[in-house]
């Protein structure tokens, strides 16, 4: 319809929408990530010979605790963390009623950390944010009730660590041609000062508990600025 839109276009959301397609891309721009394993709904929907397998090669590669995603949805839908093989079996089987491709994910013990991005062909990353909830993991209702999480901004991380989290956030945003706007969460290992990126969100939330508004706030732009520079930057890739 050749009419401007905010955000990126096709190629960029899709890329950050599947979690398989972004990991590939993350991995193919260097960028260090937790160990992964994807998964096919038919090997977990399979005959009873094939699935064990399955299960003990994802313990031997990932171990336990691990996390299951369906590879396409957001807001942590259908997620689950597993601890044991009972749990792991449950988690997959749930997984694959949402969809066809799977990825399981090793746990790791980190802060979670996330960067904004604004911008085109010359984007800018913001302060750094720290989510930090008393739930098992950051869950749908974690993420959307009001005092589940807590959001600190900025950060209480050295300089070098932001300053590195920044540039591999915007590595992020050029990795699956983002544009406009986007949000990049890492996890941060304080124990040895590791770096992990974790996902991209090419549309991330703008409610009132939302990280991306208000982390921009935090770096000197306003709401109604942000909207506004979304919006010229919109017209400007037209």
């Amino acid at each position: 319809m050749q009419v401007p839109f905010v955000g990126s276009q096709v190629l960029g959301s899709a890329v950050g929408m599947d979690k398989i397609a972004m990991k590939t891309a993350f991995a193919q721009a260097g960028l260090p990530q937790v160990k992964y394993q994807t998964v096919t709904r038919s090997e977990i929907w399979s005959n009873p010979c094939i699935f064990p397998k399955l299960c003990d090669d994802i313990e031997n590669k990932l171990g336990y605790p691990c996390f299951v995603k369906p590879a396409n949805l957001g807001s942590s839908v259908g997620i689950s963390k597993v601890r044991n093989r009972s749990e792991l079996e449950k988690a997959l089987d749930s997984a694959a009623t949402y969809d066809r491709r799977i990825i399981v994910e090793a746990g790791v013990v980190a802060r979670e950390v996330e960067c904004a991005v604004l911008g085109n062909d010359n984007p800018k990353a913001s302060v750094i944010g720290e989510i930090t909830f008393i739930s098992d993991f950051y869950d749908y209702e974690t993420k959307y009730t009001q005092g589940k999480a807590d959001l600190f901004i900025p950060a209480k991380i050295p300089d070098e660590i932001a300053t590195k989290i920044q540039e591999m956030a915007l590595q992020a945003f050029a990795a699956v041609d983002a544009a406009g706007l986007s949000r990049v969460d890492f996890f941060y290992v304080e124990k040895t000062g590791e770096i992990l990126i974790n996902e991209i969100n090419t549309l991330p939330g703008f409610t009132s508990t939302s990280m991306y508004p208000q982390l921009w706030a935090n770096s000197g732009v306003p709401f109604v600025e942000l909207v506004d520079k979304l919006i010229q930057l919109a017209i400007e890739r037209g």
